[in-house]
């Protein structure tokens, strides 16, 4: 399998993971699918993640990971699955994993392997959802070797 990301940049913050760490939890979250996929992962401050939060969600507030999935039109055929947008907010994922009492990079790992769950058309709106999104992840984090992210510490 081939997967094109485009890591972009957007946050001035000191402990970011590199792009070849992002590579590697995206390759990870679609190990099992044989198709092409491309997709940008957008990691930005609290100020870009709020906005589109207030924009998209309605929520005037930062979020962890916001996800866009790519509608393809249908004129347009190809052998990579375009699928979409993740932005992820550095300062939340860093508050989240000291709060959570969580590695910084195994709460990193999470956050781009529940953004692709979610570019893929998984959810955790119903309960039934969740526990099937919840399971994937942790099935997806313990290939990396990243202990389950539900666990209560």
């Amino acid at each position: 399998m081939s997967t094109e990301v485009e890591v972009q940049f957007a946050s001035q913050d000191p402990q970011l993971p590199s792009e070849a760490q992002i590579n590697t939890w995206v390759e990870a979250a679609l190990a099992q699918y044989s198709q092409q996929f491309s997709l940008c992962v957008r990691i930005v401050d609290s100020a870009e993640s709020r906005g589109l939060n207030k924009q998209y969600r309605d929520k005037d507030k930062p979020t962890n990971v916001l996800s866009f999935c790519f509608d393809m039109p249908d004129c347009i055929t190809g052998e990579t699955e375009i699928l979409g947008d993740l932005v992820v907010c550095a300062p939340v994922v860093a508050a989240e994993s000291k709060e959570q009492n969580k590695a910084l990079f195994d709460h990193w790992a999470h956050m781009i392997v529940h953004g692709v769950l979610h570019l893929l058309g998984f959810d955790h709106i119903k309960d039934s959802e969740a526990l099937e999104m919840e399971q994937l992840e942790r099935d997806i984090l313990a290939v990396l070797a990243i202990s389950d992210p539900y666990k209560i510490n």
